[in-house]
């Protein structure tokens, strides 16, 4: 499983022209499951996501957690993360959970992070989505369970 973290000030997601959700200051993360990705990684993800200090505290170091500074948590699925890019010029994607069983990590990711913590919006699973961000930082990390 990877996630895929940009610190933003704002961002949004978009279907057929209405944004359906959008947060100011937190995380947007991209998520993308891999074929022996089970809720262990998940659960792991969603406990590394609300710690990881991407917020700057203190003689402005990253120091805070999204939880530490109240932020909106905005998850959107990639599949597109979990390509298998080591060959060719185009990305092959038998690595990736297949889309039915990555939609119920997906939703289950969704409740359990909800119940963690209360500012989280998500993408629309499958859908063609706009996204717009303005990243803060910029900072983007690269993350996987």
């Amino acid at each position: 499983m990877k996630a895929l973290i940009q610190r933003v000030s704002n961002a949004k997601v978009e279907v057929d022209g209405k944004v359906t959700e959008e947060i100011k200051q937190g995380i947007l993360v991209f998520l993308g499951f891999e074929k022996n990705d089970e809720k262990l990684q998940v659960d792991k993800m969603i406990k590394k996501l609300l710690i990881y200090r991407v917020f700057a505290g203190e003689q402005e170091k990253m120091n805070l957690s999204i939880k530490e500074v109240l932020g909106g948590i905005l998850v959107v699925s990639q599949f597109t993360l979990a390509a298998d890019t080591n060959s060719g010029a185009r990305a092959g994607f038998s690595t990736a959970k297949s889309p039915e069983q990555a939609k119920v990590l997906f939703d289950y990711f969704l409740t359990q992070m909800r119940a963690d913590y209360h500012k989280v919006a998500s993408g629309v699973f499958g859908a063609d989505m706009q996204v717009s961000l303005t990243n803060d930082g910029p900072a983007t990390f690269l993350l996987s369970c």
